[in-house]
């Protein structure tokens, strides 16, 4: 399911620009928002949106109980009310914390982000590792995107190019 929550456009951008937020940097960025702010969950899952690449992107962003706060907004090139999260999994900030710090003393070579949890994994092409979560979100975000980027009627009833 998606997330019920508005996504907090100005918190998000404060944010980003305290902790320096990168482009395609979605875990880096909420990893580094997580530990700037108090209550927050931090969540990876996928984000859907109307345009290229037109399938759902591996995302990572915080939640509070009341709003959605993503330190990669301000890189995104969409208006908050364009984007939808769908979330696999969320971690508190001393979970998260203590799984960044497990994965950098047993891989150091790795990069600890994103999070998987526990082996074994479940393998669905190219995109990624994951769990049935990681695959019921990514199947919800992929219908979204569906949706949103069907081809629309123009008024003499023809196809506005894409999809032709």
């Amino acid at each position: 399911m998606p997330v019920n929550k508005p996504l907090d456009e100005i918190i998000s951008r404060s944010i980003a620009k305290e902790i320096g937020s990168k482009a395609k940097s979605p875990f880096e960025n909420a990893y580094k928002a997580a530990l700037a702010m108090p209550d927050v969950s931090y969540v990876q899952g996928f984000l859907a949106f109307a345009g290229q690449p037109f399938q759902p992107i591996e995302h990572s962003w915080l939640e509070q109980p009341d709003r959605i706060v993503d330190p990669t907004l301000p890189h995104l090139g969409r208006a908050a009310t364009d984007l939808h999260y769908f979330p696999a999994q969320s971690l508190t900030v001393k979970r998260l914390k203590a799984v960044v710090e497990e994965a950098r003393e047993d891989y150091p070579d790795d990069d600890p982000l994103p999070i998987y949890g526990p082996e074994p994994y479940a393998y669905y092409g190219d995109l990624m590792l994951g769990g049935k979560d990681y695959q019921k979100a990514f199947e919800q975000a992929a219908a979204k995107c569906r949706e949103l980027n069907q081809p629309r009627l123009n008024d003499r009833g023809s196809s506005n190019g894409h999809g032709r």
